[in-house]
């Protein structure tokens, strides 16, 4: 009876001592130990985004309360769009009344107009003959005494009116023939152009009109209320952005070499039993002191670096800003 006494007493002996050294010293490669665990300490990361129009007006409707969870792509308040659909009116009636002048310089003149400038010059030739024809009879009179000098003079005078009457004529049917001149044209398309511009302003200041939400999120804050009046990028809404949920927590430099990215942790926030699970997406490659908001064992003026930590099955339960531990339980062993 004493003999097996003493070997189950030294047999529990001897097993007590084996877990002391295995979870001490890491038992020589036979258990994990505590040194291959590793917990760092951070805060859930708050990425909010301010929301405004970027044209002015008064607000017409804001159909979502604060807390009300949106999709990326919500139309999240709308703006009194009768200023800005006259405006757009107004802008496609100068794009109109701009093409309809440039088609013109472009085709040139009507038929009619050049048949109407061959009339005129037609008429100002027979006028021409006739002046040069009394001028002509009266030359010969003049010289015999029969009229007088002033009516010489004044033949004179309206045959070189005739003259010039019937070069206008020729001139005139000229420039029918050769249409607008190029600069006029190219005038015409470059105020075309602009109304064209000030229309596409006008279509995007009409959906503008519309505030939509950049991502999927929480509405935070209703900074404006339906009936306001604002100016372009004033606040009206403050949407917070919770999903891909990331946490920023700290490591010390000794602990740095013992993580890489993709390594699996475990988050934990105080109050709350449940346990998240995420990966380690980015490490800082500078340090920095440690910021006042986490919580570490060791000294507060220590260098840590920052990193990233994207949690993979986020809920409601897990909020913005609250403090979080992580936990890195495949972290390397740490070095002696």
């Amino acid at each position: 009876m004493n003999r097996r006494r003493m070997a189950v007493i030294g047999a529990a002996v001897a097993l007590l001592i084996l877990l002391i050294v295995g979870f001490t010293t890491d038992g020589f490669g036979l258990f994990g130990g505590k040194d291959r665990q590793l917990v760092l300490h951070g805060n859930v990361d708050i990425r909010q985004v301010d929301l405004g129009f970027r044209v002015s007006g008064r607000i017409a409707t804001m159909p979502f309360e604060e807390g009300a969870r949106v999709a990326a792509g919500t139309a999240l308040a709308n703006l009194d769009a009768a200023p800005l659909k006259d405006q757009l009116e107004a802008a496609e009636a100068q794009v109109a009344a701009t093409k309809a002048e440039l088609d013109k310089r472009r085709n040139g003149n009507r038929p009619q107009e050049i048949a109407q400038a061959q009339a005129r010059l037609a008429e100002a030739n027979a006028s021409l003959a006739r002046s040069r024809a009394d001028l002509d009879r009266r030359t010969g009179l003049v010289k015999t005494g029969a009229i007088s000098q002033a009516l010489f003079l004044e033949t004179q005078q309206q045959y070189r009116a005739a003259e010039a009457e019937a070069a206008a004529a020729r001139q005139a049917l000229s420039l029918q023939r050769a249409g607008a001149r190029r600069e006029d044209i190219d005038a015409a398309a470059a105020q075309h152009a602009q109304a064209i511009a000030q229309r596409d302003k006008a279509r995007t200041d009409l959906a503008d009109a519309t505030l939509h939400a950049p991502h999927a999120g929480v509405i935070l804050t209703r900074a404006r209320e339906p009936g306001a009046i604002v100016q372009p990028g004033e606040t009206v809404l403050t949407l917070t952005i919770d999903r891909p949920m990331r946490v920023r927590a700290y490591i010390d430099e000794p602990d740095l070499g013992r993580i890489s990215p993709g390594m699996p942790v475990e988050v934990t926030a105080d109050g709350n039993p449940k346990t998240y699970h995420g990966t380690i997406g980015y490490i800082s490659p500078a340090a920095e002191f440690t910021p006042k908001t986490v919580q570490t064992e060791d000294l507060r003026a220590n260098l840590v670096y920052r990193i990233r930590v994207i949690v993979s099955d986020p809920d409601d339960a897990l909020r913005q800003g609250a403090p979080v531990t992580v936990t890195v339980p495949q972290a390397r062993a740490k070095s002696e």
